[in-house]
């Protein structure tokens, strides 16, 4: 069930960030993100947890939890930084 909402949260995302443009708010831009961030993690985790059960992998859940760490490091100093906090999205 879990992996059937991470599916379908990618779509709403999109209509989200669209939103966000026309309204020109950089908040719900963001949120956005943040919420394609987690749809990101959670079909990682997924990936990481089937390969590890289905073919021994041990190594796959740790490297997909670094790849998510550098993502989530990349949207973070973007924030830090205010990009994407424009008058204009």
């Amino acid at each position: 069930m879990a992996a059937l909402m991470t599916v379908k949260k990618p779509i709403p995302t999109s209509m989200k960030r669209r939103l966000g443009n026309q309204l020109h708010s950089a908040a719900t831009v963001k949120e956005a993100a943040q919420t394609q961030l987690c749809a990101y993690l959670s079909i990682a985790l997924l990936v990481g947890l089937a390969a590890n059960a289905l073919a021994g992998w041990w190594w796959a859940d740790p490297l997909t939890a670094l790849v998510i760490a550098a993502v989530a490091l990349k949207e973070g100093r973007e924030s830090w930084r205010g990009e994407g906090c424009c008058d204009a999205c």
